[in-house]
């Protein structure tokens, strides 16, 4: 039972610029991958609650129904094309980035079938993905890019970031129609109009930051996870002010995936600490949710609103998390 007072002084340390948090009454469920040396990277979630993944190791895509518990994989059709990034288009389709091949899938749920589609040699690490108007936006971060991809032409175009080995990472689109981008080898953020596809680069004021994944709310606030400095960041594109709270585990925490969940809060995981922290926007309170598996990594996540529930791709023990929010 944590008590009244203890609350409140959480409430208030954050804007000292210390760390406060509290245990979460929360919870990380697992869901053990069967196939050997799995290593899921990135998972997603369809408007069905099916959950899908990317087995980077194996080179699989995988499908978990979480009414039953069962997994079921499909091979990805280049052997060791190293599945990173993923995401579910409204029509169903799966599609995910074959990182170390460059080009794209997409999966049929209905028929498990994959079809690869070869991206420009100016891609050729593609990373993660989204769906924008039908479609495929991704990030390429070796290579230094960006691009779409149109499914009914297979057509793409990519274009180069202006700074120089800004290793463009994780990828969200904005209520406005932008697009925004972490640039993880800089101290950047990048704004793409989702029409033109130019990019604009926004500075954030520490030199040694180094956003990796983003989200941005339904007011258009961008949030980041500073993977170098332990913080979690936010940027305001309405009035140019940035925010940052350091967090529960410290300096080398090493911030990683980020979502926001049904209930407005923000979730994301600390590298070095096995946790995943919740943000309350509100109050600045922070609660921990410990993983029961110790060594995992959670690149990504996945949020299914209609559930309630926030998925997570626990890297490095091949399993699958799920928190209930309700």
């Amino acid at each position: 039972m944590i008590s009244p007072n203890t609350r409140s002084l959480a409430r208030l340390i954050p804007a000292l610029g210390l760390i406060a948090a509290v245990a979460s009454p929360l919870a990380v469920v697992e869901y053990q991958i069967p196939r050997g040396q799995a290593f899921p990277h990135d998972p997603a979630v369809g408007a069905d609650g099916i959950v899908w993944y990317t087995d980077q190791q194996n080179s699989f895509i995988g499908r978990l129904d979480p009414a039953t518990g069962k997994i079921t994989d499909y091979a990805t059709p280049t052997p060791e094309s190293g599945p990173h990034g993923i995401v579910v288009a409204p029509d169903g389709g799966v599609w995910y980035t074959a990182n170390r091949i460059g080009k794209l899938g997409r999966l049929d749920p209905r028929t498990g079938h994959i079809e690869e589609y070869a991206l420009p040699a100016n891609a050729p690490d593609p990373h993660t993905p989204l769906i924008r108007k039908g479609v495929v936006w991704f990030t390429v971060q070796q290579g230094n890019t960006y691009g779409r991809f149109d499914p009914r032409t297979h057509s793409a175009k990519v274009w180069t970031v202006p700074t120089n080995r800004a290793l463009p990472y994780g990828m969200v689109n904005a209520p406005d129609g932008s697009i925004w981008v972490a640039l993880f080898g800089t101290n950047k953020l990048g704004k793409i109009d989702g029409e033109s596809g130019a990019l604009r680069e926004i500075t954030l004021p520490q030199s040694g930051a180094r956003p990796r994944r983003l989200l941005v709310d339904e007011s258009g606030m961008v949030w980041y996870s500073d993977y170098a400095r332990g913080y979690l960041g936010s940027y305001n594109p309405k009035n140019g002010a940035f925010k940052e709270w350091l967090s529960p585990g410290g300096t080398s925490s090493a911030p990683y995936g980020i979502a926001i969940a049904p209930d407005g809060r923000i979730f994301y995981d600390e590298v070095r600490s096995g946790a995943i922290v919740a943000f309350d926007r509100k109050s600045g309170q922070m609660e921990t949710i410990k993983i029961p598996t110790p060594g995992s990594v959670v690149r990504n996540m996945s949020v299914d609103s209609t559930r309630s529930r926030v998925w997570l791709a626990l890297s490095g023990t091949g399993r699958i998390g799920k928190i209930e929010l309700k």
